[in-house]
């Protein structure tokens, strides 16, 4: 997979993606992050990349040129399954949504910053519009890195047991039951006799119940009506 990334703050991904899951993702080749300044395409003397809005809107409006060109410029390298904007008004980003996107070849994001971009931008390039939650940060880059470890870590042969990722939250509806280590028992506090049992059969249905149970309590939302 390759992930092209749009932003005018390049800096703040620099992290991200130079540690831990992500980082290895790369070194083993499943996946190529690429970080594009937008700056960078500007024809701008001082590489300016907004104006105002028209009307009374207040904040700045990224420009549509400098988005236009970049974007073209990737796309004459390469098709791309997925041009996503990430923007406080997209559609909620849900586990499902990190599963089909995982299953794709070449995506890219553009990072929203100030007001937004040029509703154009909108209208002629994006095919997926994102956010991460009901909120606004100053920028599209952490919520951009978000959706591209919760992509990335499903990519076969990032995480050393495939399985552990198709028993995460959400990947059946549900969130995951508790779960425990060694030792035992500490300061009188014990794991639940079933995990030591050695009946996978009955832990597993114990796991479904929990996990039925703490959805029920926390996220009743994820469940129907008639499951409730």
């Amino acid at each position: 997979m390759r992930i092209d990334i749009l932003t005018v703050v390049p800096e703040l991904l620099e992290s991200p993606f130079n540690h831990s899951i992500m980082k290895r993702a790369q070194d083993k080749g499943l996946a190529e992050i690429h970080v594009h300044n937008i700056r960078d395409w500007s024809t701008d003397k001082h590489r300016k990349v907004d104006d105002y809005a028209f009307s009374t809107t207040a904040g700045m409006v990224m420009t549509i040129e400098p988005i236009e060109r970049l974007i073209n410029h990737l796309k004459s390298e390469r098709e791309y399954d997925d041009v996503i904007y990430m923007t406080p008004d997209g559609k909620p980003f849900v586990q499902q949504d990190a599963n089909t996107l995982s299953l794709q070849g070449n995506l890219i994001i553009l990072c929203g910053h100030y007001k937004g971009v040029d509703q154009r931008v909108r209208d002629h390039f994006i095919t997926k519009e994102i956010t991460i939650g009901d909120y606004v940060l100053t920028g599209g880059e952490l919520a951009a890195a978000i959706v591209c470890d919760a992509i990335i870590r499903l990519i076969p042969g990032v995480l050393s047991d495939e399985t552990s990722a198709l028993t995460d939250s959400f990947q059946d509806g549900l969130l995951s039951p508790p779960v425990y280590t060694r030792p035992a028992e500490y300061k009188g506090w014990k794991v639940p006799e079933i995990l030591l049992s050695g009946n996978e059969k009955k832990v597993e249905e114990w796991k479904l119940e929990q996990a039925y149970e703490r959805t029920k309590k926390i996220r009743p939302d994820l469940l129907d009506e008639e499951d409730m």
